[in-house]
């Protein structure tokens, strides 16, 4: 009877809190970026810009040689278009002034 009680015990007190603690740690890690990762982002989207840029000047030169083309991008409204890559431009701008007065 008293070695069931010292089990009991040692799972309450050291095996039940290890396992919390344990996922806790587990959790928080997994749900981090890393600066590694921020830059590979950041890389991702200037390419990306720079391919939708070159792309709006590929599909400018074809419709001016060929007046019955018509792509879907150079017809739709920009600025609309446009939006979320504002919105994302001003959260990257945000987020390298954090980076340089947290420098500072």
């Amino acid at each position: 009877m008293d070695f069931d009680v010292v089990i009991v015990m040692v799972t309450l007190f050291i095996g039940l809190p290890w396992i919390i603690l344990h996922y806790i740690t587990r959790w928080k890690t997994a749900a981090t970026i890393t600066t590694d990762d921020e830059t590979l982002l950041e890389e991702l989207y200037s390419l990306a810009k720079r391919l939708d840029e070159r792309m709006d000047t590929v599909e400018r030169l074809v419709a001016s040689d060929d007046p019955s083309f018509r792509p879907a991008r150079l017809t739709h409204e920009r600025e609309i278009d446009d939006e979320p890559l504002r919105e994302f431009d001003r959260l990257l701008a945000e987020k390298k002034a954090e980076k340089k007065g947290a420098l500072k």
